[in-house]
């Protein structure tokens, strides 16, 4: 007998996710419609096919004309009704979950405007945190800082406080009216400095600085500005070339930086659902293909739950301030100014074979987000630098089920060795 399904608090409101929720569910709906038109064409072989689909082609043709002409329709009618009514459903018991994230919150030790630190070394159990390596842990602007310390299961960063790390997060939180005429220069040589100056305060000692995703290039930016304050540079998920293997990815981002000029100039900033929405543009059917699987799933599994978890973190987005969009958008993808020595920080290159430090880069094999060739430039750029590639995805390599073995694990090795090194 399955399990019965959790019930939700009735006084709790349904999640607005996934967001946007328009775009999936139109990509859903324009995807499987147009298979209708498509069936003659299919039937009579003038349907255009990539090399790599010609032989499931051929045989789908070849079934097709076992098949009356009305009958395959009626066939694919009720295949597409079937399919609207899973993703509707998988959606609804999405929204409808009673899962709620409810970790006890780390204690902040320095907050300026909206951007706090905080500690995760006084959760440690029994302490062991206290008197570990400090580590300044450095996420993404545009999203949630928590995805590091995502549920009691997966938590990567009360895992290394419980090894003894002391690991202390920027948590930068959404754009206040301060925040919106922030550059990236205001971010590194502004509020990330001065929270690095906060664990030296609170710690004594050099903590090494690790990024994650886009947050690696703040922290590399940082650690070439402050090289003499830090033990190491870890870096996970970071971009530097983006003409690497995304070429059409680049030269969309470039594109959306001039359509969005007005949105930008308006609201001061780039909104979450257009953030998701370009997002989605890497895979637009991988929403779709996730809620189909999320309707088979019994919601009471500990994999129904995972599963909200992550996607209540992905819908939990940030807007990123306007002129921050713009660098990333039209300077990053579009000038690929990283890579070409273009991107200056308080008008220093940010150039990495200029850091001196010990540095390791964790380049996960199955990133769909940052390109592993785009990832290899910056690790490969920089000297002294110990390279993990782990069979992983982008956010797998933080929380999937095998996130301990494969990353958590080497990452905290090595940021023990930085310990010993710094004393």
């Amino acid at each position: 007998m399955p399990k019965a399904a959790p019930q939700r608090d009735p006084d709790t409101p349904k999640r607005p996710g996934p967001r946007p929720l328009g775009l999936h569910l139109a990509v859903a709906a324009l995807t499987w419609t147009s298979s209708r038109a498509a069936l003659p064409l299919l039937r009579n072989g003038s349907l255009p096919w990539k090399a790599d689909l010609r032989q499931a082609a051929d045989a789908l043709q070849a079934s097709l004309a076992k098949l009356e002409p009305e009958t395959a329709a009626t066939i694919l009618d009720q295949q597409i009704s079937e399919r609207h009514k899973a993703l509707l459903d998988g959606i609804s018991a999405y929204r409808q979950h009673p899962y709620r994230r409810d970790l006890p919150p780390a204690p902040d030790v320095w907050r300026e405007g909206t951007t706090r630190l905080l500690d995760y070394g006084a959760l440690a159990s029994g302490k062991t945190g206290a008197a570990g390596p400090p580590v300044l842990v450095v996420p993404s602007l545009i999203n949630r800082a928590y995805v590091l310390d995502l549920t009691a299961e997966t938590s990567l960063l009360r895992w290394l406080a419980d090894k003894g790390v002391r690991p202390y997060l920027v948590d930068w939180d959404r754009p206040g009216a301060e925040e919106r005429r922030f550059t990236l220069t205001d971010y590194i040589a502004g509020r990330l400095e001065s929270a690095l100056d906060a664990v030296l305060a609170a710690t004594g000692q050099r903590p090494v600085v690790l990024g994650y995703c886009m947050g690696g290039l703040l922290a590399l930016a940082l650690a070439l500005r402050r090289r003499a304050d830090l033990s190491g540079l870890a870096l996970l998920a970071t971009p530097w070339d983006f003409h690497a293997d995304a070429g059409a990815q680049s030269a969309q981002a470039a594109s959306a930086a001039t359509l969005l000029s007005p949105l930008l100039d308006t609201l001061g900033e780039l909104p979450v659902d257009v953030i998701q929405a370009l997002f989605a543009g890497l895979d637009p059917q991988l929403v779709v293909r996730k809620f189909l699987a999320f309707a088979r799933l019994d919601p009471a599994h500990r994999k129904a739950k995972a599963f909200v978890a992550l996607e209540d973190w992905l819908n939990d987005g940030v807007p990123l301030a306007a002129p921050v969009a713009r660098e990333c958008l039209a300077g990053w993808y579009g000038e690929n100014t990283p890579a070409t020595g273009h991107w200056r920080v308080a008008g220093k290159a940010v150039d990495p074979a200029r850091l001196e430090l010990p540095s390791l880069g964790i380049i996960p094999s199955g990133d769909r987000i940052v390109p592993p060739a785009s990832a290899l430039a910056l690790c490969e750029a920089i000297p002294n630098t110990e390279i993990l590639r782990p069979a992983a995805g982008h956010i797998g390599m933080v929380v999937g089920g095998r996130a301990a073995d494969l990353v958590w694990q080497p990452l905290l090795t090595w940021l023990m060795a930085r310990g010993a090194d710094a004393n």
